[in-house]
């Protein structure tokens, strides 16, 4: 079989086969303009729902300041070379210390990209002998880290203790014959659903098996708990964490990642991530801009708590008014409405040409068919306004939605 079948055929799988009709409006759509809750798209100002500036630092003028100073100091190419050889610095040592005693480990390592980062870590943490058990909503960058594992690996229903249990009494029958350990993987906030993982509860079940925990919380770094230092803070869980996994591209607005443990864990992963040992170390400017982003994070709860007051009014208002908001308890807010795909994109054009609202559709293969999900974003500089604003563009579209207008002009 031809290697490049399916591209000659205009096959690019389940969402790729759209690209005809939905390049640059539905998928890749151009957003211009200061990084704000008001944007352009299309040539017109839009009220924007599907970024993830959740503190609002993107365009802070602190961050922007320090982010051109650092460029001028250094330029983009200090340090040169990977970590290991040739391209560590005080800066990037200075950013680990203070990310690992916020989310309460002994250590952290940086990495270049979140994603690519999940995938390393999986493969350096694991061999044949180890048994993965994951949760089955979990983000692509763990799928794919899954994927490369040798081993065995059992997946459980999402969010499903008992289905987990169950998972982990087939992998400590593996386990005891094999020699090797679990690795249990779960998110900490779903970006999709907005659920947070129950980590409390996978972590009581450490009291019969053995195994370690690594918790994604891309989501909720930043943004949940007290002090925001994560979702396994606002359960009260930190201990119970083995490896903890934050992003810099969500409440911190830059590139990155970095992984949290007991010093042991991190220096065995500064030695054997691939995707670090072989790769360029972050850039200075990036670093020095990452570390002002997160002095403004810790020293700034104002803006976690607008982020708050905005996503509780918003799924409030969205609730009162018998809107389908799942089962999130987290900032993350979908909205679930009956439908197919051609009702999907009239409902979204009509949203974002009439009411001038831009947020993410998700339909079929993500979520079943014959439901849409609308994904909305809220941020620290979102206001009451523009929450009502979007209320009454919901309220609208989905009356129209339920009286058949949609599908009628599909057809």
């Amino acid at each position: 079989m031809d290697l490049f079948k399916k591209i000659n055929t205009n096959m690019g799988g389940p969402i790729g086969q759209h690209q005809k009709w939905s390049h640059g409006y539905f998928s890749f759509p151009r957003l211009e303009g200061e990084i704000d809750p008001h944007m352009i798209f299309n040539g017109k100002k839009h009220l924007v729902w599907s970024l993830n500036n959740y503190l609002g630092l993107a365009n802070h003028p602190e961050v922007r300041k320090a982010d051109a100073q650092a460029a001028a100091d250094y330029g983009m190419a200090y340090p040169m070379g990977a970590r290991m050889m040739s391209g560590n610095t005080k800066h990037h040592e200075e950013l680990e210390d203070s990310l690992a005693e916020f989310v309460g480990k002994k250590a952290a390592f940086l990495l270049n990209y979140g994603y690519q980062g999940m995938v390393s870590i999986i493969d350096a943490l694991v061999d044949r002998k180890d048994v993965i058990v994951y949760d089955a909503e979990s983000h692509a960058c763990i799928i794919d880290g899954v994927r490369l594992h040798m081993g065995k690996r059992f997946v459980y229903q999402h969010n499903d203790i008992d289905s987990f249990e169950k998972q982990l009494q087939h992998a400590q029958r593996i386990v005891e014959k094999t020699g090797g350990g679990i690795l249990v993987i779960t998110e900490g906030v779903f970006g999709m659903s907005g659920a947070q993982g129950k980590l409390k509860e996978i972590i009581a079940l450490k009291g019969k098996y053995t195994f370690r925990l690594l918790v994604d919380d891309a989501h909720g770094f930043g943004t949940m708990g007290f002090k925001g230092s994560g979702t396994h803070e606002a359960q009260d869980c930190v201990d119970g964490v083995d490896l903890y996994f934050g992003t810099f591209a969500k409440s911190m607005a830059g590139i990155g990642a970095f992984i949290a443990a007991d010093t042991e864990i991190i220096n065995y992963l500064r030695y054997n991530m691939r995707s670090q040992t072989f790769a360029k170390a972050l850039p200075m400017p990036m670093v020095i801009g990452l570390k002002k982003r997160f002095e403004l994070l810790r020293s700034n709860p104002q803006l976690r708590e607008n982020l708050w007051a905005v996503a509780r009014a918003l799924q409030s208002g969205l609730v009162a008014q018998g809107f389908d908001i799942g089962v999130t308890d987290s900032m993350v807010t979908p909205v679930f409405l009956k439908g197919d795909l051609n009702e999907a994109t009239s409902l979204t054009m009509e949203l974002r040409e009439k009411h001038g609202i831009f947020c993410s559709i998700v339909v079929y293969p993500v979520i079943p068919k014959g439901l849409i999900m609308l994904r909305l974003i809220p941020t620290a500089l979102h206001t009451i306004r523009d929450v009502e604003q979007t209320l009454d563009a919901f309220n609208a579209v989905s009356t129209k939605l339920m009286e058949g207008h949609y599908k009628m002009a599909a057809a």
